[in-house]
C-alpha cells in the first residue's frame, strides 16, 4: 500500500475521531496512514510518504481571549526547517489533501496560504454555529465528476482568502446567512498538487457519501491518478 501522513490536532474539534475516519476512507483507496499530533517531526520525515494530509488547528492563538486556557498545550510556531521541508516537498511533486481548520493553521507564516492555496484571514473571515449547510459543486470542475448540489451538517467558513491561482470547486451556504461562499478549491505548487476542502468538521460530515467521493477525487487528482 501507498503511505499517508495525517497531521492533526488542535482545540474545539473532534481531530482524533476525524483523523481516524479520514484514514479508513483512505485505506480503501489503497493508502496506509500514520497519524501524528507532532507536527515538527510529521513534516521532519515527509518525504517517506505518499499523501499528506492535513487535518489540524495549530497557530499561536493571541486572537482571542478565549484561547488563553489552551496556551500552553496547543500553542504553536511551525519552525523555519519544517516551513523549508514543507515548501520543498510540494515544490518536488508532493501531493497534499487538507480539511477545514487548516486554513487557520500557522498564522505567522505568510508562505502556508502560498502552498494551501488560501488561508483564514482574521480582519475578515468568520463561520455561523454548525449547521445544516447547502454544497454547491461548481458544474464545469474536473474534481465534481457531475456531483449534484447537497446539503451536510458542517460549518461555513467565510470569507477565506485565496491565491490568485486556486480554482474553486465547491460553494456553500448556510440558512443563517444564506450567502454563499468558497468553500474548497484545487491549487498546483509548481509541481505539486493540493485540494482544500474546508468542510469535515466531524466524522458524521466526513461520511457523508458525497464528501466520500470528493474525497476520492481529490486523492486521485493530487496523486496523478487524474491526468486533469
Amino acid at each position: 500500500m501507498k503511505k499517508n501522513l495525517i497531521i492533526t490536532g488542535g482545540i474545539f474539534h473532534p481531530f482524533s475521531e476525524t483523523s481516524d475516519t479520514l484514514s479508513e476512507i483512505l485505506n480503501t483507496l489503497g493508502y496506509d496512514s500514520e497519524i501524528t499530533i507532532d507536527l515538527e517531526k510529521g513534516i521532519k520525515d515527509i518525504n517517506n510518504f505518499d499523501l499528506i494530509t492535513f487535518n489540524a488547528l495549530r497557530w499561536r492563538m493571541l486572537n482571542h481571549e478565549k484561547y488563553i486556557p489552551y496556551l500552553d498545550e496547543w500553542q504553536f510556531s511551525l519552525s523555519v526547517s519544517s516551513r523549508n521541508i514543507l515548501d520543498s516537498y510540494l515544490k518536488n511533486g508532493g501531493a497534499m489533501i487538507a480539511f477545514h481548520t487548516s486554513s487557520i493553521c500557522f498564522d505567522d507564516w505568510d508562505g502556508w496560504s502560498k502552498l494551501l492555496g488560501g488561508k483564514w484571514n482574521w480582519d475578515k473571515s468568520f463561520h455561523p454555529p454548525l449547521g445544516m449547510v447547502e454544497v454547491n459543486p461548481i458544474k464545469n470542475h474536473f474534481l465534481n465528476n457531475n456531483l449534484d448540489k447537497f446539503e451536510i451538517e458542517d460549518e461555513v467558513y467565510h470569507n477565506l482568502h485565496l491565491e490568485p491561482e486556486s480554482e474553486p470547486f465547491l460553494l456553500a451556504k448556510t440558512r443563517e446567512t444564506n450567502e454563499e461562499h468558497i468553500v474548497g478549491w484545487t491549487y498546483k505548487y509548481e509541481d505539486g498538487k493540493v485540494v482544500y476542502n474546508a468542510l469535515g468538521h466531524d466524522a458524521k460530515s466526513l461520511l457523508q457519501p458525497e464528501m466520500v467521493e470528493i474525497i476520492k477525487k481529490s486523492v486521485e487528482w493530487v496523486s496523478g491518478e487524474n491526468n486533469a
